[in-house]
């Protein structure tokens, strides 16, 4: 039998650092032991016996057979595990066998035999290959293959024993040239339709007949597509969808990358999707459909901020998320205690309760965080000079992800199907992910105003979402434990020991797009309307200094009743009003106003933009929209809330009944059940509100009808 040892002693031979050696002396040391060595020049060499058992420049040669690391078979740990009981019975029966043929007893040893052992064909003094002829006729096998056992079990035990699997399932000579060129044919595939198993084969057929195989050399039909299941697990193209199977193909060879944040606000991420609900339009009482703009904090997985927009999200939208990381909304006024956040976003862990000090006072909906990298995709909103340059003047990096990669932001994509899962499903008005999906007629349904929709997810985010524990959010110290985003949020507090809070509330501007005009006596000229404030007086005709002797001016495109401007003096910003802004009754943009010019200017020779923006509300009112950018504008008129006004209260939506009952749901256990008490039958004073409800429903019938 082979032995893995190797004595090491006067002339056994070592590779170091790539030459070989050999010892010449032992030697004793204080130290410990030495050695000296022999290079092939004759150069001397004295090592410590340490170094050269243990070290990696150090190799020893052995001058024999025996067991080495890299050797072909596989360990008894692999093989033995391959076994079902069945073989694995079969497996001890033929090894107790082989022990009975070299000892006499089928255990191995004297001390553990059996009655009747050792038998007469098996005792000591009987010849090896007597006992290998008994051992053959009692099995009925060849007295070959008892020495074979034998010699299986000498070097390997019981896992010598194992018989040889065969490969590849097909049991064809040339079925791994046939699998090759069918793997061509799938990777071919990647980026068109789905192809069948029919084709793969007959086209692999051909590409193998046309270099040289012959038809005999073939795989059969049958086993063709065996070999197609195992090529599937190396190639999806039949079973998933196409797009999972190109994300799929797309993965690296190696190990994924990943961010690891270590603090909040470290990363923040960044993402446009679009709704899987339908909302109402309150100016057209149509169904729209809505995208959702996000902006997530990596490590606690906090959402800090929320945009819901018609289907054309902006540039200045996604800037409005990233303001809201820096100045946070002001929480609901009905929201439980837990889910308001303090005003600068430090865990209430760590402060004394402010009702003690200054009375019940409105916190803020989510954390206020700094971001130092923003991640997000290649989108026009996100990549677009507006938010890269208030990134750059911030301080805050842009790191845009990979083409075509959900993974590389995957907190957030799975942030989508929460979402969707866990509220939007439970709404009036869903229509599901995709076609398939959706309902006989989802719009048909939805009864939610698009203000409403937004208020509902982000008291959905704030009770729920920030208060449920995550299996991603851990503490690798705490094995097991499973932290909600507002546990994590006091967990990396107390770890990183600060968090990057806002320096100044009027940097909120700095998300603005900037115009450059003159200041005129009158004010200044901006798309044919004209802006005026006190603001203005003491530069009405003056140039700025500037190359061209104009002066920047902050403009909002989704509401164009002010713009605002820095008085160089003293650094403020002021707002200028617009001169037909008194006489409006909605918040008018930049695209509303043209439409409504195109309008006016079709019925009168000579419109201005008041009578111009009177006559487009008359005409949206009544729902009169004929084309699909006239109601995109009416959509996008319809927002009650500046793009980036300092917060204000919500109008509540937590008391419908549907939403009631979804949050209670939703809740975690403790909050359900108080939710269950305020949602009882018995509770009258959800019976009014839903009669009331009944009666604004009568009144939209009503609207309906007039038009």
């Amino acid at each position: 039998m082979s032995r893995a040892g190797v004595r090491v002693g006067v002339g056994t031979r070592f590779s170091y650092d790539g030459e070989v050696v050999e010892v010449v002396e032992f030697a004793s040391t204080q130290a410990g032991g030495e050695v000296v060595l022999k290079d092939g020049r004759g150069r001397l060499l004295r090592l410590a016996v340490k170094e050269l058992l243990l070290s990696d420049r150090a190799r020893i040669i052995p001058d024999g057979p025996g067991p080495a690391s890299d050797d072909p078979q596989d360990v008894a740990a692999v093989v033995l595990d391959q076994l079902d009981d069945a073989e694995r019975e079969r497996v001890l029966e033929r090894a107790a066998h082989v022990r009975e043929v070299l000892t006499g007893f089928r255990s191995g040893s004297e001390e553990l035999a059996a009655v009747g052992e050792p038998r007469a064909a098996y005792t000591t003094g009987e010849p090896l290959e007597s006992r290998y002829a008994a051992k053959a006729a009692e099995l009925g096998v060849a007295a070959r293959t008892v020495k074979r056992w034998v010699a299986a079990f000498r070097r390997d035990g019981e896992a010598g024993l194992v018989p040889a699997r065969s490969g590849p399932r097909s049991g064809h000579r040339d079925a791994e040239p046939w699998a090759e060129a069918a793997l061509e044919v799938m990777v071919e595939h990647t980026g068109q339709s789905k192809p069948s198993r029919k084709m793969v084969i007959e086209r692999a057929r051909a590409r193998l007949l046309a270099r040289g195989f012959a038809e005999e050399d073939l795989p059969s039909r049958a086993t063709a597509y065996r070999l197609l299941e195992d090529l599937e697990r190396r190639h999806p193209t039949f079973r998933l969808s196409t797009k999972r199977n190109r994300d799929i193909a797309s993965r690296p060879g190696g190990v994924y990358g990943k961010l690891r944040p270590t603090r909040p606000g470290e990363y923040l991420l960044m993402d446009t999707t679009r709704l899987d609900v339908f909302a109402l339009d309150p100016v057209t009482l149509q169904w729209l459909q809505a995208e959702l703009t996000v902006a997530m904090d990596w490590y606690t997985r906090c959402i800090c901020g929320i945009r819901i927009t018609p289907v054309s999200t902006k540039a200045v939208d996604a800037s409005v998320a990233l303001y809201q990381a820096f100045r946070p909304r002001p929480a609901g006024p009905d929201w439980p205690a837990h889910a308001v956040w303090p005003e600068h976003g430090i865990p209430r862990s760590v402060l004394v309760e402010a009702t003690a000090l200054e009375g019940p006072m409105r916190g803020a909906a989510s954390p206020a965080l700094v971001p130092e990298t923003v991640l997000v995709d290649h989108g026009k909103v996100f990549v677009s000079e507006h938010l890269t340059s208030v990134c750059r003047r911030l301080g805050i990096s842009v790191q845009p992800a990979r083409l075509r990669t959900g993974r590389d932001k995957g907190p957030i994509e799975r942030f989508f199907r929460t979402l969707r899962e866990d509220l939007l499903q439970a709404l009036p008005g869903y229509k599901g992910p995709d076609l398939h999906s959706r309902g006989e007629s989802p719009e048909g349904e939805a009864f939610f105003f698009l203000h409403e929709l937004e208020a509902i997810i982000r008291e959905w985010v704030a009770c729920v979402y920030h208060h449920r524990p995550h299996t991603s959010l851990v503490d690798p110290g705490v094995p097991g434990l499973r932290m909600s985003p507002a546990a994590m949020f006091e967990h990396g507090l107390a770890r990183a020991g600060y968090i990057e809070v806002p320096r100044d509330p009027d940097l909120a501007f700095e998300f603005l797009r900037v115009e450059r005009r003159k200041i005129q006596h009158y004010g200044i000229d901006l798309g044919a309307r004209r802006y005026n404030g006190a603001a203005l007086d003491p530069y009405r005709g003056l140039l700025s200094g500037e190359r061209d002797g104009k002066w920047p001016i902050a403009v909002n495109p989704d509401d164009i009743g002010s713009v605002y401007f820095r008085d160089p003096a003293d650094r403020r910003w002021h707002a200028l009003a617009w001169e037909h802004a008194p006489g409006r009754e909605m918040p008018v943009s930049e695209e509303a106003l043209e439409f409504a010019r195109r309008l006016a200017a079709a019925r009168d020779r000579f419109p201005d933009d008041k009578a111009a923006v009177r006559d487009l509300f008359e005409r949206w009112n009544l729902g009169l929209g004929i084309t699909r950018g006239e109601r995109r504008m009416a959509l996008r008129l319809a927002r009650e809330q500046a793009a980036l006004d300092l917060p204000e209260p919500e109008e509540s939506v937590a008391m419908l009944p549907s939403v009631r009952r979804l949050m209670a749901d939703a809740a975690e256990p403790q909050l359900a059940s108080e939710a269950a008490q305020e949602t009882g039958d018995d509770d009258l004073a959800d019976d009014a509100e839903l009669v009331e409800l009944e009666d604004d429903s009568d009144f939209y019938v009503d609207a309906l009808e007039d038009v």
